[in-house]
């Protein structure tokens, strides 16, 4: 989604009008859920998708007429052939599309560039539009505030503001970012592999490595933040949120050790740490030893990642990225689980 709002963003300040394809509701067995994108623009050329098929063919036809007319307009899908409204697939769910007509200029660039600069940061921010009537964008806000734009004041659909999106009435909110960010605790080939694979499915990364050679941009150029540091002192470099993710992957398991005993004192959400089954063992009986509990270990993914059978440092990334993804779909109500 960055780069789609950065690419939009781009166009409109070259003076290219758009049409903003948004699935607002989603019920069933729909290819893609609330929050899917594509822009269209009026040479036909398209940004993102909301799911491929009939509906995407529907929608850029819809998306052009509104762009003609310079109007907005919403429009239910049925995924179930013989339903009314019937548009060819099998799917099974329903959806709901606004297709708002976003004209070009320096207004609604500086809206989707602010949009696309929040999508990896830590605090929470929403893009809300209006979605009745021929409006389209109205405006970012934070938990307390309007932030940029324009548009209600926050405490009026503040009811709209959580993990996934949600509209009521004449306003939909989505969440810009979500505090979801993965720790990477080591440098090594695995982790850049990871850090590549993560920064391309939404989350922010952080890497922390003690070694200087390791802890280079050049290694991680998409991490949002790379510190060089004593894995001892972990805490005192970082503070660990409740919308964490730590994936422990260091070169060696007595720092592995250090920096999981830490992690389990924070709120992170997930805690993952790489390794055999017998490195598990290991190191569970040397946690219960030193004072941590049955439910500390519990919250403990190791060995990490889905098992696909991966081998390679890329098939690992793949597997540990997927184990992420599944747990945060589990934690935002994602459809596809």
């Amino acid at each position: 989604m960055k780069q789609l709002y950065a690419m939009l963003a781009a166009a409109l300040s070259e003076g290219k009008d758009a049409a903003l394809c948004s699935i607002i509701e989603d019920h069933g067995s729909a290819p893609r859920g609330s929050g899917a994108k594509m822009a269209v623009f009026r040479d036909g050329s398209t940004l993102g998708t909301v799911g491929g098929g009939a509906l995407e063919y529907a929608c850029i036809r819809l998306a052009k007429d509104a762009l003609i007319k310079e109007r907005s307009a919403v429009e239910a899908f049925h995924l179930a052939p013989n339903e009314a409204a019937d548009i060819g697939m099998v799917c099974g769910g329903n959806v709901l599309v606004h297709i708002g007509f976003i004209g070009a200029g320096n207004e609604h660039a500086a809206l989707f560039g602010k949009a696309s600069s929040l999508v990896e940061e830590q605090d929470e921010t929403w893009l809300v539009t209006k979605v009745e009537g021929e409006a389209a964008p109205v405006g970012i806000y934070g938990r307390d505030a309007l932030l940029f734009g324009t548009g209600p004041d926050a405490a009026h659909i503040m009811h709209l503001f959580g993990s996934r999106p949600k509209r009521d009435g004449a306003y939909y909110a989505e969440p810009l970012s979500r505090g979801e960010r993965v720790l990477i605790f080591g440098g090594g080939h695995v982790s850049q592999q990871l850090a590549a694979v993560l920064h391309r499915t939404g989350f922010s990364v952080a890497v922390y490595e003690d070694r200087a050679d390791f802890a280079q941009r050049a290694l991680f150029p998409h991490a949002k933040e790379i510190i060089c540091a004593a894995y001892k002192d972990a805490l005192a470099h970082i503070g660990v949120t409740e919308g964490d993710y730590a994936v422990i992957m260091t070169r060696g398991h007595q720092d592995d050790y250090t920096v999981l005993r830490q992690m389990l004192r924070t709120n992170a959400c997930y805690i993952g740490v790489i390794g055999s089954r017998r490195k598990v063992a290991v190191t569970n009986e040397k946690l219960l030893q030193e004072g941590f509990s049955e439910a500390d270990l519990r919250r403990i993914h190791s060995p990490i990642g889905l098992p696909i059978g991966a081998e390679t440092p890329a098939e690992i990334a793949v597997s540990i990225a997927a184990e992420l993804i599944l747990e945060r779909a589990k934690r935002t109500g994602g459809k596809h689980l």
